[in-house]
């Protein structure tokens, strides 16, 4: 298990439930991950786990219910506002920007921390971009290091075979420096090795990096070792709570894992996050 978390919330969902029409995707979901902890969401396919995540990441809205921040109320904040107060996250396919290399991906992930406005642009420019530049480049490099990617830092991208493209993705979502990472299925399609690999760099970002992890996964043996709390979904409904032995040993998740179903994944418009104008 990774290290002790610290007893305050960072996150809060309370009450949360999204429609898909007249298709229910999650109903009165509520928990609450603490600062400092690896945070888990599982469940067979379907019960709605992936959409809490987009709710928590502002690609989702809920229909009813709250979504709070270090105790700020972020259900109608924009996703890119959340990124911006400290909130990062992959995804179960990929997203990288497979024509660039994985040091321009990873650089992608400073784009909000950069310095913004015209006229503090210019003045910045003048005095400071280069500075500014440099310890952006250092912060990077030490991504790299960590991840053990330095070997292709001027790769294409979309050349890497699928476990390190995972790793540069990663990679990307820490570069912004997030106070929470989301981590949609990191381990997916790799193979033993790889999934050992990954299960370190998630402990060391949390033990070493300082950042709380909310994690979904399916591989139950990677989530019962380095989970500190997890929370079950069935059919978009929380059936359990706990740490990773309370839950395994539940007789409503022993239940919900018999005859899985396939999730049907819909994204209508009406959830999503409205566009700008």
């Amino acid at each position: 298990m990774a290290g002790k978390a610290e007893d305050g919330p960072i996150l809060e969902a309370a009450g949360v439930s999204l429609r898909f029409g007249g298709v229910r995707a999650l109903t009165d979901v509520s928990f609450g991950v603490k600062k400092g902890e690896v945070f888990s969401i599982i469940g067979p396919n379907g019960a709605g786990k992936t959409s809490m995540v987009n709710c928590v990441s502002g690609r989702y809205r809920p229909t009813e219910g709250r979504i709070r921040f270090e105790g700020r109320d972020i259900t109608r904040l924009p996703t890119r506002k959340r990124a911006a107060i400290g909130i990062g996250r992959t995804f179960q396919n990929l997203a990288l920007f497979g024509h660039m290399t994985v040091l321009e991906n990873i650089m992608v992930g400073r784009h909000h921390l950069l310095r913004r406005g015209f006229l503090p642009g210019m003045l910045w420019w003048g005095l400071g971009a280069r500075r500014e530049e440099t310890a952006h480049r250092r912060e990077v490099e030490e991504i790299i290091d960590f991840l053990e990617i330095q070997h292709v830092r001027k790769a294409v991208a979309g050349q890497l075979s699928y476990g390190l493209r995972k790793r540069v993705e990663l990679a990307r979502a820490m570069a912004l420096k997030p106070k929470l990472i989301l981590l949609d299925e990191p381990m997916a399609g790799m193979n033993l090795e790889e999934k050992e690999d990954m299960a370190r760099f998630i402990i060391d970002l949390n033990e070493e990096w300082g950042m709380t992890v909310l994690m979904i996964e399916h591989d139950m043996g990677v989530v019962m070792d380095i989970s500190h709390r997890v929370v079950v979904l069935d059919f978009g409904r929380k059936i359990a709570e706990g740490r990773p032995d309370e839950v395994l040993a539940d007789p409503h998740v022993r239940r919900a894992y018999l005859g899985e179903a396939d999730e049907v994944v819909r994204e209508p418009a009406e959830a999503m996050e409205p566009t700008a104008p």
